[in-house]
């Protein structure tokens, strides 16, 4: 039988859990070292809490995108394309300056993962997840049956579930105001979001799933219109009991109910 172990790391603020279904080699734990080292070198460019990041750099000392990390140039080339791509509900300039917060963990997470492409090619490991404050990076060896199953948490009922994913590659991530409270903020009005509310989003990678749960959460339970042009496989939005569900950019209660009619 396979073994599996987790390894835990203080990391952006939260913690970052690796989990490895193999054996526990060297190699493994280079890897898990080289993963941990990429989350915390992009803490060191992209926090907004530290006076020395780059981004703090950026807003405080009228730096240009030349002037820092080129990370940071990429991240905000990719933040512009979202804003327009969510209608608005996504802006990283929602503050006035650059705070690429609610993409950059799930892109950091996508590369630190990267580390263990050798080991699943070769099947040296069946799998490895990368866990990042709840929002979670599987991935799966070409040759190993694993699947990944997800329990996604009720927003209000502590200790329920609100669903059950299964994945084999791919990412899960969930946004919204049951674990950090009234945090979010609609950038078209400025307003925070008062809840409760939560937006579960799987897909291929968890750049897209992170930011587009983001984008789901902000838009609530009666806006689906960003869906229809978001790159993502499946999700679920929760607000006020009240549940809707999406797959391949289509309503599922809403196909069952053409199909019934």
């Amino acid at each position: 039988m396979t073994g599996a172990f987790t390894v835990v790391e203080p990391v952006m603020g939260t913690v970052a859990s690796i989990t490895v279904i193999g054996e526990r080699t060297a190699r493994v734990e280079r890897a898990i070292a080289a993963c941990v080292e990429r989350l915390r070198d992009d803490e060191r460019v992209f926090s907004t809490y530290r006076h020395d990041s780059d981004i703090s750099r950026l807003r405080d000392e009228g730096l240009e995108l030349g002037d820092v990390d080129p990370r940071v140039a990429a991240v905000a080339a990719d933040c512009r394309d979202l804003r327009e791509r969510s209608g608005g509900r996504f802006d990283a300039h929602w503050r006035g300056w650059f705070d690429p917060t609610g993409y950059v963990k799930g892109w950091s997470t996508d590369a630190a993962a990267r580390a263990f492409d050798e080991l699943l090619a070769e099947g040296a490991i069946e799998a490895v997840g990368v866990n990042v404050g709840g929002d979670m990076r599987l991935r799966t060896a070409p040759t190993s049956e694993h699947v990944w199953r997800i329990g996604i948490a009720h927003p209000t009922r502590e200790g329920e579930l609100l669903a059950t994913v299964e994945v084999v590659d791919g990412a899960v991530a969930t946004s919204g105001t049951s674990e950090r409270g009234a945090h979010l903020v609609d950038p078209r009005t400025g307003v925070f979001l008062a809840g409760p509310v939560s937006a579960t989003v799987i897909a291929d990678d968890l750049t897209t799933a992170d930011a587009w749960a983001t984008v789901a959460a902000i838009a609530g339970i009666d806006d689906l219109d960003w869906m229809p042009v978001a790159p993502v496989a499946s999700g679920i939005v929760w607000e006020h009991g009240r549940t809707r569900r999406f797959a391949g950019r289509v309503e599922v209660s809403a196909f069952y109910d053409a199909l019934a009619g």
